[in-house]
Formats: structure tokens, C-alpha cells, sequence
């Protein structure tokens, strides 16, 4: 299969716990408490899974961290635009990161070369 996204994926395992999701009318959704597994990331935006079913076309704020190092934290704003059923009650979601500056890319940049030179033997 021909890969069309405009942006290299990387695998990672970070936890996330979504409080509050909204939309740009002023439309907030409080209480949500929703655990995710964030399961891959790019420049463009993360996939993850949980249990929760979370309505499409709203945002949230995250804070990710790729390495162990405080300058890699990037505070975000992600937008959830895809859903999937994974089956046993776990969704599949896309999601974007929107208001994230490009002056970021460096972080995704250190982290693939990180993962690079862990796979040379």
C-alpha cells in the first residue's frame, strides 16, 4: 500500500487523560475523564485508543512529551476528526494537531533520529 499522508508516522506509547473537549461555538464537553493510549504520532497529528466514544470535529489540549528531556514537551491543541471500531469496545481515533508551530518540528525531528540510530545494531 502507497503511504499518502503528508507526514512520516512514529510509533509511541503515551498515556493521555482528556478532561474537557470543545468546539470553536463556544460548545464545551466537561467531565469526559477519558483515558487514551496514544499509539502513533507525525508532525501532522496523533492516533489513539480508548474506550470512550468522542464526538468528531472537537478539541482538546494536550501535552506530550516524546523524550525524558523538559524542552521536548510540546502544549497543544488537537482536534479529533476520524473514528474506528477496533472491536471489544475500543474506538480508533485521528486526530490534528491545530495551532502548533512549525518551529516545533525539531522535536519530531530529534525524536526520529533518536529512534534511527536505537535501531543500528
Amino acid at each position: 500500500m502507497v503511504e499518502k499522508r503528508k507526514n512520516q508516522r512514529f510509533n509511541v506509547k503515551l498515556e493521555l487523560e482528556i478532561s474537557s473537549l470543545f468546539k470553536q461555538d463556544n460548545v464545551n464537553v466537561e467531565n469526559i475523564d477519558a483515558p487514551i493510549t496514544v499509539v502513533d504520532i507525525s508532525k501532522g497529528g496523533i492516533g489513539f485508543h480508548t474506550q470512550s466514544i468522542l464526538p468528531l470535529g472537537f478539541y482538546f489540549n494536550a501535552c506530550l512529551q516524546l523524550t525524558p528531556d523538559d524542552d521536548s514537551k510540546l502544549y497543544c491543541v488537537v482536534k479529533i476528526i476520524r473514528c474506528i471500531d477496533l472491536g471489544h469496545g475500543m474506538k480508533g481515533y485521528g486526530c490534528e494537531f491545530v495551532g502548533l508551530a512549525p518551529v516545533f518540528s525539531y522535536i519530531f525531528d530529534d525524536y526520529a533520529k533518536g529512534l534511527e540510530t536505537s535501531m543500528v545494531p
